[in-house]
Order: structure tokens, then C-alpha cells, then sequence
């Protein structure tokens, strides 16, 4: 099998992780800034946007690619969740935490996102590995 679905999501979310390291190499350079964030919270919360996005997405993107391997659903299943992950992943890194470090639309629905399509992929990968024992 080819894993295409898993693939192309985690080149897309390879090109966010890129987008959200190169703010933080900006934000960097203009504030002369090379190691921690010097107490600039702009820096601060783009290198917490990043970790967060380094943190979530590559347990997301083994989960997803379990679940594109082990069962014989349709494709679209792993595309739907691939696109939950991105969505969120976006809405997280570029319209949440990189711009408030408190409640925001992208902060919210980003990490929700992001969690339903853990949850659910985790889900299944139980469920499936339960009904291989069982049976």
C-alpha cells in the first residue's frame, strides 16, 4: 500500500512546520535574539507555536498513518482526518497562539481539532487491535 493520503498530509504539515520555524527565525534575526526568546513575548509565543506544532503532529501523523495501514476503509477516511489535523494545525500556528496567548478562535478550534482527530484515530487503532485479538 502507498500511503498516499499520509504522505501528502505530512508534506503539508512539513511546509506549516517550515512557515512556523521561519517567523521564529525572524523574529530572531530583527531582535537580535539567539538563544530563548530575551524576554520578547512576540518570540516567545512563536517558539511556543512551534514546539506545540513539533509536539502534536508527529504522534497525529503516526496515528494516521496506522490507521490508513490497518484497515480497509475507504481513502477518504484518512482524508478527513488528515484534513482535521491540517486545518487545526493551522488554525493553531497562524491564527491562534502566534498572534494572543490567551483564548482565541485559532487557539480554540486549532487544539480541538487536533485532539478529535488524535482521539479518533486513536479510537480505531484500539478497536482494531482488539478485534484482531479477539478474533
Amino acid at each position: 500500500m502507498a500511503y498516499t493520503a499520509t504522505m501528502f498530509y505530512a508534506g503539508l504539515l512539513g511546509l506549516v512546520l517550515l512557515a512556523l520555524s521561519a517567523r521564529v527565525v525572524r523574529l530572531r534575526r530583527s531582535l537580535k535574539v539567539g538563544i530563548g526568546s530575551g524576554g520578547h513575548e512576540a518570540l516567545d509565543r512563536a517558539m511556543r507555536t512551534q514546539a506545540n506544532f513539533a509536539e502534536y503532529v508527529p504522534l497525529a501523523l503516526l496515528l494516521l498513518l496506522l490507521v490508513e495501514s490497518a484497515t480497509a476503509a475507504s481513502p477518504w477516511v484518512a482524508h478527513v482526518l488528515g484534513s482535521a489535523l491540517l486545518v487545526g494545525r493551522v488554525l493553531h500556528g497562524f491564527a491562534g497562539l502566534n498572534l494572543d496567548s490567551g483564548y482565541s478562535f485559532g487557539r480554540f478550534w486549532g487544539t480541538l481539532l487536533t485532539w478529535l482527530t488524535m482521539a479518533a484515530t486513536a479510537l480505531m487503532l484500539v478497536a482494531i487491535a482488539v478485534g484482531r485479538w479477539v478474533l
